[in-house]
């Protein structure tokens, strides 16, 4: 089973920046795919930003690409989500998930807010 615990988020002004980290635990972390999810009142859950588990290999979204980097520590378990530029409707509750060879993402995080206030 694997464990995953964000922290970092809070409220910022527009413009600022946030720095979230995810926590894992449970299995060989540099074997999995992780990835950052988020879900905004009232809204669908949608894709940020993904990593691949070797070769560090990133994908984002359009509505965060040049702000946001996604990057992981694969000897300190951690996945980091570099949040720059932020604009009030990147306000959401912010998930990391992983995965490993499967195309959904089976494990996920208990969510950290992260409010931008204009």
């Amino acid at each position: 089973q694997v464990q995953l615990v964000e922290s970092g988020g809070g409220l910022v002004h527009d413009g600022g920046s946030l720095r979230l980290s995810c926590a894992v635990s449970g299995r060989t972390f540099s074997n999995y795919d992780m990835a950052w999810f988020r879900q905004a009142p009232g809204k669908e859950r949608e894709f940020v930003a993904t990593i691949t588990g070797y070769g560090g290999v990133t994908t984002y979204a359009d509505a965060v690409r040049g702000r946001f980097t996604i990057s992981r520590d694969n000897v300190k378990n951690t996945l980091f989500l570099q949040m720059n530029s932020l604009r009030p409707e990147d306000t959401a509750v912010y998930y990391c998930a992983a995965r490993y060879r499967t195309y959904q993402y089976p494990y996920w995080g208990q969510g950290t807010q992260v409010t931008v206030s204009s």
